[in-house]
């Protein structure tokens, strides 16, 4: 559960430390205090797009840390498989930095991480209801999701999508392979005369280099020559001087009769021997290069020749001769495939029609399952919904069977009936906002009891409602953050407006805004009692005054 934030220059919040435990916590205050500051510092740091205009102005950076403890189990497995894990008290510590410029850098305890990994951690550690997610529950796509949450199918629904992927894989292979006699005839003479070109250059690999080598050799000959002359001069001599290669054995004579009677010289005698013998052995490569340049003038032609036709390859192909060769290969590959295309084609149809058979068959099975879990969760959201003031309500899921697609056979959707007698119909066209609030309350209520999610946070789920059903609202949301799954206490944040809401609280944090210098400032304040007391009664009146106060001392207790 979320322990600690740490909010710095994040707009008008300078710095705030804010300390959470379990239970039901509510922030309150002004419209405009904000309170959604708060929410949007909680989505930073769990990965969600920022923005420059999130940095308070006047500062270069800010900063947004989130404390974690008690971790569960399937938070643990999640940082493990993204090869982070939490320190040795069992705590996760994310942060957040947002530049002036916009960028953003992020750390898991103390490593580097990028926002995906923060929004992937954060998927596990928090389950944060906005306003925008009211919307989202009118869309029929999003009912799918929540069918297969509560219903805990993902692994069937991986499943069936092994078996579509395994399906439309063959099904893409069949359509490339069946095709008509014309165009056969004309993609095999492409591919024969592709085919009959790359292996009529005999192209070997490495050969652009020798060739390159060979041509800037013969267009250089001359003037290599007369520098092979200059060095054979020195090496040989000449009529009049000796060249190294005599000197050095002159000297090497001397310098033997020397090593009679010097033993010490015997060591310079073996250093000259082997250079001797090095320079004798550069004078027979001397020879060897001077061969080179014994050339017909023609074989420059047939170089350049070569070299332009191994171009015209490239340019077809690829970028060098691995490139063509290999492209070679695909050619083959394909005209076997097509010369063989009936056989292939007969094999796929059969693979075809396993495949549908095990994809369908897998989304029968699916069906049935989300059936069942449909009854199930259409009940539990109405138990919900009788509670908080909606009693009349009935839910009822609406299937119906479309083409198979990565999620199945299924298209559903749950329909309302506000009152009785009044047929089920779309969310959109029948549920009031606050309605919706309510509705999405019952779903995260009956979802949290299926979920490993510890925290829960919900932005002004009050929405659109007011009296008796706020209140029920208010008992809903303290009933969520005082159960357990597995044994595991649960957390829950809420933004609200409601009086009713914000006395049911375990923890009560007041926003406020101020001006200083020039300055906009909030402040997080944790509440003690009676500070409570006069915040719920300013939601109350707008005002205190003894009769706000005596009411809001109700509420409390």
């Amino acid at each position: 559960m979320l322990d600690c934030l740490h909010i710095e220059n994040i707009a008008v919040i300078e710095r705030a430390d804010i300390q959470f435990g379990n239970g039901f916590h509510v922030l309150t205050g002004e419209t405009g205090a904000g309170k959604s500051i708060i929410i949007d510092a909680i989505n930073a740091v769990l990965g969600e797009r920022v923005t420059r205009t999130m940095v308070r102005t006047g500062a270069d950076t800010a900063h947004v840390t989130a404390l974690f403890s008690e971790l569960s189990v399937w938070s643990e497995e999640k940082l493990e498989s993204l090869g982070f894990s939490p320190d040795e008290d069992g705590n996760l510590l994310i942060a957040r930095t947002i530049s002036a410029e916009g960028k953003s850098s992020c750390s898991v305890n103390g490593r580097p991480a990028t926002a995906a990994i923060l929004r992937e951690i954060g998927a596990v550690l928090v389950d944060l209801h906005g306003q925008h997610e009211n919307q989202a529950l009118l869309s029929p796509e999003q009912h799918m999701v929540y069918l297969d949450r509560f219903g805990d199918l993902e692994e069937d629904v991986t499943q069936y999508r092994e078996c579509y992927r395994r399906w439309r894989q063959v099904c893409r292979e069949l359509t490339a392979t069946d095709m008509d006699e014309s165009e056969k005839a004309r993609r095999l003479d492409m591919l024969r005369y592709q085919l009959d070109e790359i292996e009529a250059a005999h192209v070997t690999v490495g050969e652009t280099e020798e060739l390159t080598a060979r041509r800037d050799l013969y267009r250089n000959a001359e003037k290599v020559t007369d520098l092979l002359a200059k060095c054979r001069a020195c090496l040989y001599g000449g009529e009049r001087a000796d060249g190294a290669l005599s000197l050095t054995e002159q000297a090497l004579a001397a310098l033997q009769g020397v090593a009679r009677h010097i033993d010490s010289a015997e060591q310079t005698v073996s250093t000259l021997q082997e250079g001797l013998y090095l320079i004798q052995e550069a004078a027979e490569e001397l020879r060897s290069m001077t061969d080179l340049l014994d050339f017909d003038p023609r074989e420059l032609d047939d170089v350049e020749n070569r070299l332009d036709t191994l171009r015209r390859l490239f340019a077809k192909y690829g970028a060098d001769e691995q490139a063509v060769l290999d492209y070679g290969e695909r050619c083959r590959t394909q005209l076997q495939e097509i010369e063989f295309s009936d056989e292939r084609l007969a094999a796929l149809q059969q693979q075809e029609q396993n495949y549908r058979r095990e994809a369908e068959a897998a989304a029968r099975a699916l069906t049935q399952k989300r059936l069942q879990a449909g009854e199930r969760f259409a009940h539990a959201v109405q138990e919900q919904l009788a509670f908080l003031n909606m009693a009349g309500v009935t839910i009822t899921l609406d299937r119906q069977e479309v083409p198979l697609s990565a999620t199945g056979a299924d298209k559903v959707e749950f329909l309302m009936s506000a009152n009785v007698g009044e047929a089920p119909r779309p969310l959109a066209r029948i549920a009031s906002g606050g309605e919706l609030s309510r509705v999405m309350l019952a779903i995260k209520s009956v979802l949290a009891d299926a979920d490993a999610i510890d925290t829960l946070i919900f932005d002004e789920i009050d929405t659109g409602i007011s009296g008796r059903a706020a209140q029920k609202v208010g008992i809903k949301l303290q009933e969520t953050a005082h159960s357990t799954t597995a044994g595991r206490r649960r957390q829950v944040l809420c933004v609200t407006h409601l009086a009713q809401i914000a006395a049911r609280g375990d923890h009560h944090y007041l926003i406020e805004k101020s001006v200083s210098g020039e300055r906009t400032y909030t402040q997080v304040t944790r509440l003690d009692s009676e500070q409570r007391k006069h915040e719920i009664a300013r939601i109350i009146g707008g005002e205190v005054t003894p009769a706000t106060l005596q009411a809001a001392e109700e509420m409390l207790t």
